[in-house]
């Protein structure tokens, strides 16, 4: 009797550390589970963790991008400078201004990713206590090849590789239509940012240079300094360079000012020059080139707008 009592409790005893050790065993199963993947960007490495459900961004050209591939996630975003095509983000949760994030509400958004820009660079440390921070950028000289790695960027964030290959197959097929549309042309353009009554000059390698780099229209002046501000000029630089096209970006209308385009370019001398006379000035849209360069729509509209003189 006392050998059949042992033989029970030695059964249960089993039983029961065999429940407990299949517990012990639980937990690093589950959290193994949990996946992560690994961002490499200028500024550093971005490890996310788990899916993605909130994000914070702060680039518009990424959020464009976002806005093509149809990403739908809960944002935090600089909502007060807004481009007027991405008004359909307006409610998102004010994460401050494009050029200083406020911290305190990203802290209470949580969110599981932040992407900046140039604009926020100054903030990455802090924005890196935060959240896994990604710093994309778009740069003159490699600037398709950019807009195709941050379009892989997210599509690796929020899971949307179909979307992605499908949108960079479209834009190289529009890239190279476009360059067939300018053909081996002679026709010299000159690049300018006007600013409540100011002008600037831009050019190859410039933050507007796709004109030039990546569509081959010639540059009318090959000496223009590349600066982020671009190089400060006047009426008698631009008669005396004489463009056979002039493609303008208003800035004043994306950042306030009471002195418009219209205003600062009436002109005599302006008015002396082949673009003007061959009705050749083109007025860009400043939310695509200012405000949200490098997006997968913008870009797109940005290459129409170009070429529209070769049309």
């Amino acid at each position: 009797m006392k050998k059949h009592i042992k033989k029970i409790l030695t059964c249960t005893f089993a039983l029961f550390m065999a429940f407990v050790l299949a517990g012990c065993q639980s937990t690093p199963e589950k959290n193994t589970s949990e996946q992560s993947m690994t961002i490499e960007h200028l500024k550093g490495t971005a490890v996310i963790k788990g899916e993605v459900n909130k994000a914070a961004v702060f680039d518009f050209g990424f959020l464009d991008t976002m806005k093509v591939m149809g990403i739908d996630t809960e944002l935090a975003l600089p909502v007060s400078s807004l481009p007027d095509y991405l008004s359909e983000y307006k409610n998102a949760v004010n994460a401050g201004g494009i050029k200083e994030p406020d911290l305190e509400a990203l802290y209470t958004f949580g969110p599981d990713v932040i992407i900046i820009s140039g604009r926020q660079s100054d903030y990455y440390d802090e924005l890196s206590k935060i959240a896994p921070t990604v710093y994309v950028e778009v740069n003159a000289k490699t600037y398709l090849e950019d807009v195709k790695k941050n379009t892989e960027i997210a599509a690796e964030i929020f899971n949307a590789e179909d979307a992605a290959n499908k949108a960079i197959q479209d834009l190289e097929a529009q890239v190279e239509e476009a360059k067939t549309t300018v053909g081996s042309t002679d026709q010299k353009a000159l690049i300018l940012l006007t600013n409540d009554g100011n002008i600037s000059a831009y050019g190859a390698g410039s933050r507007f240079g796709l004109i030039h780099d990546l569509l081959g229209i010639p540059t009318a002046d090959s000496t223009i300094t590349v600066s982020t501000h671009g190089q400060s000029v006047n009426y008698e630089y631009i008669a005396k360079i004489n463009p056979d096209i002039l493609y303008i970006v208003d800035r004043t209308q994306v950042v306030g000012g009471t002195t418009t385009t219209n205003t600062t370019l009436d002109n005599d001398l302006v008015k002396q020059t082949k673009a003007y006379q061959n009705q050749q000035i083109i007025n860009l849209t400043p939310d695509y080139w200012y405000l949200s360069s490098g997006g997968l729509l913008s870009v797109s509209e940005m290459i129409k707008e170009a070429t529209a003189p070769f049309k």
